[in-house]
């Protein structure tokens, strides 16, 4: 499972395809408002942050205005990754005023969902500092976003999971359930996919014993009390690296981490998104 580069956004043609599904559910026929600016009137417009956020998702705002009018001009004074106070101006744009108008709401809907989660991995990722303990994305993202909501993660200092269920292998309790066992789980996962991650999820200390004996890359350890993760990594002793999931917040996150576990994956970070709040003023002239 190779990691993306932390802040290289997706591929422009993956870019391309969400901000198409995005403007065609928004458009439709037409634009029938910005019908109502004059047909050769060029703006000015100011984007400011309102929220202290971390930003990610300026590749998909430029290219809704870009879609619309591909001369506008964009002047971002932010990078994604960066952290922004209440107030400050993000970015400047110019160009035709009815295409500003008509990529507004698609453009500022990408920058505000991704900042936000950004934003929210950045609160998880400082709540692990100094602990080596790393944070991961799950496969709970908004349906067609998965690439987007990822790539925002690792703007806010977080890593990525799976990107989905060809990339890596995660035995879950019905895939034990299917095929008998632990072992013939994991046996029947080297013998398909020998190249791929080998994860599998454990719900207490014996079946963590079962899955050391097996021989998988990393484990699972799911809705384990506190107690039960110090002992699961007194048992690996580095043997296999060991990650947690369920039960994680902002609360709990910290004692988590000192456990010693290499990994906690949270489902919050691409699902409990709150909106950061943006504002974009226009001018014509």
């Amino acid at each position: 499972m190779t990691q993306p580069s932390p802040l290289t956004p997706p591929a422009a043609d993956q870019i391309a395809l969400d901000i198409e599904r995005a403007l065609a559910e928004d458009l439709g026929a037409g634009d029938a408002t910005a019908d109502l600016l004059p047909v050769d009137a060029q703006a000015h417009a100011v984007l400011t942050c309102r929220d202290d956020a971390v930003i990610a998702g300026t590749a998909w705002f430029d290219a809704c205005f870009r879609r619309m009018d591909p001369a506008v001009r964009i002047d971002w004074q932010v990078r994604d990754g960066e952290r922004v106070a209440p107030g400050t101006v993000i970015c400047r744009l110019s160009g035709h005023a009815r295409s500003l108008v008509t990529a507004e709401r698609s453009a500022l809907n990408f920058l505000q969902l991704l900042s936000a989660t950004a934003t929210l991995t950045a609160s998880y990722v400082a709540a692990v500092a100094g602990t080596g303990t790393r944070v991961l994305d799950t496969r709970k993202t908004i349906p067609g976003l998965r690439i987007a909501q990822k790539y925002a993660v690792r703007c806010g200092g977080g890593h990525n999971h799976r990107i989905g269920l060809y990339d890596a292998i995660l035995i879950k309790e019905n895939h034990i359930i299917a095929a008998g066992s632990i072992a013939a789980a994991v046996a029947a996962a080297r013998r398909s996919h020998s190249s791929l991650l080998l994860e599998i999820e454990v719900e207490n200390l014996d079946e963590l014993e079962l899955a050391l004996e097996a021989g998988v890359d990393r484990v699972m350890l799911d809705n384990f009390t506190l107690a039960d993760m110090h002992e699961a990594v007194s048992r690996t002793a580095g043997r296999v690296a060991l990650e947690v999931s369920g039960n994680v917040d902002l609360g709990t996150i910290g004692e988590y981490a000192r456990t010693g576990v290499d990994f906690i994956s949270v489902g919050a970070l691409t699902k409990h998104v709150h909106a950061v709040d943006l504002s974009l003023r226009l001018q014509l002239g």
